[in-house]
């Protein structure tokens, strides 16, 4: 998994891309406090040729953000998370610091 950040000059955004390697799956997207963890509103990650699905977010740099991945209906961290917290379920979440 992979996460890349590109921050904007002539905004107070950045450019988020996420790759996650998961050739043998069907689905992954991407859902967070940037998008009230609603699954309805989880960003697409489109599949590549290679097997990875990659997909970008434009967040609002200086803040932070809790996120996982959500891969055929499985709830996924990324191991280069810039953080982790835990939530009220029991399990972590990953943390992006923009």
């Amino acid at each position: 998994m992979a996460i890349t950040k590109q921050y904007l000059k002539s905004k107070p955004v950045c450019k988020v891309t996420f790759t996650v390697p998961a050739e043998e799956s069907n689905k992954v997207a991407v859902l967070g406090s940037f998008n009230e963890w609603n699954a309805k509103k989880a960003v697409a990650l489109k599949k590549l040729k290679n097997g990875t699905f990659k997909g970008t977010v434009d967040l609002e740099k200086d803040n932070s953000y809790e996120f996982k991945y959500l891969v055929d209906g499985t709830y996924v961290n990324d191991e280069q998370a810039d953080a982790y917290v835990w939530n009220n379920v029991g399990s972590e979440n990953g943390v992006l610091n923009l």
